[in-house]
């Protein structure tokens, strides 16, 4: 029997759910949920409504400035951030320094000055720091580590890399923070961290040079204005003109983005529901990347945030054949009660081409959860008993850096129209 954990949480917006509920209902035999910690009220209130039918709570709840008090008075083992990600290392490492152990959700950080305080303070403090990859525990992903590992075509040497948000899913990005890069990252971080980090996973192996190109070619207002776009609001609700946008987002129909957003706006006056087509919006819609790796493979990598379609299509070449895998996946909004569908596989199929010889076809079965199946395992790896995995998906600090360190060069790239080596980013 393992040793009882304690968990205190930071950051109680739409991501927070996946964690906490996991504990008080899956894991509430090995850890216990002590404390959250939030800038809003409304929605710190809105957590507890959600873990009082398991028999949990009501937490004590402390405000974002006292953060401090609550490690001192609920004595966590671990902290859990799921705040807004430029705020992430500000927790991250005042929780390592007070002595708690740390997991967090993607990205890591947002650039590499960031990326470099956390780092210092893994090692000045000895604490263990986790990242949150579930994409690396989707059974279709952990297949293509495992058939890369096994030799199935060789040593790869380049990938290409392809991957849609719709717009239901990539649109909800430029409606709320991450709209703005100094919050996010832009999607090259916040968005592009579960993808860099596939790459290195299947790849076993980490990056060395980015170059990258990336503008804002759909969304914003200046785009709509070229589409011929005349009416326009700053947010949906109460505007006349957002009840026939198909790219808006009303609240008021959805009970949880309700509570947890419209009606906590009194708090902390965060606008969940801003028009996509507005001002204001700095980060890109549309990005290509190229990463030469350590291992001398090469990456190209395309992402833009209004397909038609949601999921990606990524092929691998190798000395000795190639893998082709194509992934549809369900689509859904943040927080707004459709928790199972992120990630859901609506269709998948894994080809491999060996050289001189027939394609075939690789069946991956999926089970209950989301990421196809991949959420509970990252789950019990974090708060139950990890089983032997010979795939090493748990993610560690490094991993966390390495994956967001691509989309921190590739911006730096955006910028300056030259390549980044990302050993003169960080120092580990």
């Amino acid at each position: 029997m393992s040793e009882r954990k304690r968990y205190a949480l930071v950051g109680t917006g739409g991501r927070a759910a996946f964690f906490y509920k996991a504990i008080v209902e899956d894991f509430k035999d090995t850890s216990d949920l002590v404390a959250f910690c939030d800038v809003n009220q409304t929605r710190m209130d809105y957590a507890n409504s959600q873990i009082a039918p398991f028999g949990v709570g009501p937490l004590p709840t402390y405000k974002s400035d006292e953060f401090e008090r609550m490690i001192e008075e609920s004595k966590p083992d671990i902290v859990i951030v799921t705040t807004v990600d430029r705020t992430h290392h500000t927790y991250i490492i005042r929780a390592m320094e007070l002595g708690c152990d740390v997991i967090s959700e993607k990205p890591m950080t947002v650039d590499e000055e960031k990326c470099q305080e956390i780092l210092d303070a893994v090692k000045r403090t000895g604490k263990h720091l986790r990242v949150t990859f579930n994409y690396r525990y989707s059974p279709h992903n952990t297949k293509i580590r495992e058939l890369i590992m096994d030799g199935a075509i060789g040593d790869v040497t380049s990938v290409h890399f392809e991957w849609m948000l719709n717009t239901k899913h990539g649109a909800d990005y430029f409606r709320r923070w991450h709209r703005d890069k100094r919050n996010s990252g832009g999607l090259l971080v916040h968005k592009s961290t579960h993808h860099f980090d596939l790459v290195n996973f299947w790849l076993g192996t980490q990056p060395a040079t980015v170059y990258a190109l990336g503008d804002l070619m759909f969304y914003g207002r200046e785009n709509a204005e070229k589409r011929g776009v005349t009416e326009f609001y700053t947010r949906s609700h109460g505007s006349e003109y957002a009840k026939n946008d198909p790219f808006a987002l009303h609240m008021e129909e959805n009970d949880k983005l309700k509570a947890m957003y419209l009606d906590a706006e009194k708090d902390d006056g965060y606008i969940r529901d801003q028009s996509v087509f507005g001002d204001g919006i700095n980060i890109e819609d549309t990005m290509g990347v190229m990463v030469k790796y350590r291992s001398n493979a090469i990456l190209t990598y395309n992402l833009y945030a209004y397909s038609p379609w949601e999921g990606f299509r990524v092929n691998f070449n190798g000395t000795k054949g190639r893998i082709e895998m194509n992934v549809v996946e369900a689509s859904y909004v943040n927080s707004g009660g459709e928790q199972a569908l992120e990630g859901a596989v609506k269709g998948k199929a894994i080809t491999v081409y060996p050289m001189f010889d027939a394609p075939y076809d690789v069946k991956v079965e999926e089970t209950t959860g989301g990421h196809g199946g991949g959420d509970p395992v990252l789950l019990n790896d974090l708060f139950g008993v990890p089983a032997p995995d010979r795939f090493e998906r748990a993610a560690s600090h490094v991993d966390g850096a390495m994956s967001i360190l691509t989309g921190i060069a590739g911006n730096r790239s955006i910028k300056t129209g030259l390549p980044v080596k990302v050993a003169d980013l960080v120092q580990f």
